[in-house]
């Protein structure tokens, strides 16, 4: 059931942009990409994966897609983030490519890289597969010298084109290249003159050493960012490209960007600002740079890759959201349920609410729709059946029994979710441990210990009874035993779960099971 061609998501109407504004190509090229400065953390992507909707938009269409996303790996290492081991070697490839800094992991041949196969492992998981491109192995091999030949030779074009959004103009002495030194590695360096061809020559800030290289041969020289951004839209004809706020500020380097692209022959992409994501339930500013960050793996700890992508196929590209590791989680978990069971016609709705739910629900699963609904259990009950069985994933689906093979794989996923949420940001009221044998016991009235006596002989026939009926029977033995109900309920919760509140006691008593019921209660009598 594809609902894509009449859909109003802003990833199908943005599919029908690029192509009513590129006109009708044989291969349309959408791309993304990042510094790796640092881990990359899920404000980055939400470019990612803003792309990933598209690209699978276009396709649904009929369209073949390129997907590419750049490693700007030739960028300068400006700062050592605070989580990096070995910070005083680190400082000392300051100014230096971050594909020059060494890993101080010892893992992989360098830190750029580090950050970048973390973000390659991952995204499949989440169903997003790009074609990469490592740009410094783009400009160590000179294949960008004809660009850098052009910016040169059109230095005064670019520079009045930068201009118009600075209040201080660039200096005559500006060029729009800059080199890396052979004799210290770093960019502390100015460019002195450019013949007319291939040379451009510099000195070395620091030792004053001077040097002409040739842009054919050369790996050290590159173009800017508010140049080489463009050059590339022309370089690969890049179609559509999102950036965020940043980037879209007024005078920012889209705007600056749309006019240099045409000195290298190319035009902007189709495009849109996409806003910035907070972080609900958990402490730490977004920063790839400084360290302190949300990645996709930390998001993967609780949300499925279904409800990952959920999260943001859900929610238009411009607009501010949180994601959520506190009781939102549980609200998050239902929506999508929800959604699902719009798409699978088991909820329902009007059809213009219909087509937009399926919509979203389609763009948010990884390997295609699912043969079944998933498995719909409250994401709340799961976790207190995940903690009645300890975590044991395969005791949690055993237990429920009416699990088909086609929705365990899906279940599975939730239950390691679930679990990570109770057991590290869950509120510590919604926390428990059910009791066992060596657990000490509490001190009883002789009142307390017969109510306890007459719930242990209405266990005994739990089968009997539905939720409803037991908690009835509840009250009943409150009153048979002359005790206060809120009493017995405080009783009952701490002898099993050494806790003055728990969940429904007639339902929570109902999900255990008499099994393990029981030989609690029996330890009081």
């Amino acid at each position: 059931m594809s609902t894509q061609n009449n859909s109003l998501h802003w990833a199908d109407i943005y599919a029908d942009k690029v192509i009513r504004e590129k006109g009708d190509k044989e291969k349309y090229t959408c791309a993304s990409g990042i510094t790796p400065s640092g881990t990359v953390h899920i404000g980055n992507f939400r470019e990612i994966i803003s792309v990933d909707l598209v690209v699978k938009a276009l396709r649904a269409k009929g369209k073949e897609v390129r997907f590419i996303y750049s490693w700007d790996d030739y960028d300068v290492f400006r700062k050592v983030p605070k989580n990096m081991k070995d910070p005083e070697l680190l400082a000392t490839f300051l100014r230096k490519p971050i594909t020059h800094v060494p890993d101080t992991n010892g893992e992989w041949e360098s830190y750029a890289q580090a950050n970048e196969k973390a973000v390659e492992a991952l995204l499949p998981v989440v169903g997003i597969e790009p074609e990469y491109i490592y740009q410094a192995s783009r400009y160590e091999s000179s294949v960008y010298a004809e660009m850098m030949k052009t910016a040169l030779e059109k230095k005064e074009e670019i520079r009045a084109a930068l201009n118009e959004h600075r209040t201080q103009p660039l200096p005559d002495s500006w060029f729009p290249v800059s080199v890396f030194s052979s004799f210290t590695g770093k960019d502390t360096t100015t460019v002195l003159a450019y013949d007319g061809e291939w040379g451009v020559t510099y000195r070395d800030d620091e030792t004053g050493q001077e040097e002409t290289v040739d842009l054919r041969e050369t790996g050290a020289v590159k173009l800017p960012w508010r140049i080489d951004w463009p050059a590339r839209w022309a370089y690969e004809g890049v179609d559509f490209e999102p950036a965020g706020k940043d980037h879209h500020s007024e005078g920012g380097s889209f705007d600056t960007s749309k006019e240099v692209v045409k000195t290298f022959g190319g035009e902007a992409p189709v495009s849109f600002q996409y806003d910035f994501i907070s972080i609900k339930g958990r402490g730490g500013k977004i920063s790839s740079s400084s360290g302190e960050v949300v990645s996709l793996p930390d998001v993967l700890e609780v949300y499925t890759p279904e409800v990952t992508r959920f999260l943001f196929a859900g929610t238009r590209p411009n607009t501010e959201f949180a994601i959520s590791f506190d009781t939102d989680v549980l609200k998050i978990y239902e929506d999508y349920d929800k959604c699902e069971r719009i798409y699978f016609g088991l909820q329902q709705v009007n059809e213009k609410k219909r087509a937009k739910e399926a919509r979203i629900y389609e763009l948010s699963q990884v390997h295609g729709i699912p043969e079944d609904i998933s498995y719909q259990i409250p994401f709340r009950h799961l976790c207190n059946l995940l903690q009645i069985h300890a975590g044991n994933a395969d005791a949690v689906i055993a237990s429920l029994g009416d699990v088909k093979p086609s929705q365990e794989e899906r279940l599975r996923q939730r239950c390691v979710c679930a679990y990570n949420w109770i057991t590290t940001f869950s509120p510590e009221e919604f926390r428990w441990v059910l009791s066992s044998e060596s657990s000490p016991l509490i001190e009883l009235t002789e009142v307390q210990r017969n109510a306890i006596k007459a719930l242990y002989a209405k266990v005994e026939a739990l089968d009997e009874y539905d939720e409803k009926e037991f908690s009835s029977v509840i009250y009943d033995i409150a009153k048979e035993a002359e005790i206060d109900p809120p009493e017995l309920f405080t009783v009952s919760y701490r002898i099993l779960i050494d806790r003055e509140k728990g969940p429904k006691l007639a339902g929570f008593i109902k999900t255990i099971g008499k099994e393990k019921v029981l030989p609690i209660l029996s330890r009081y009598f």
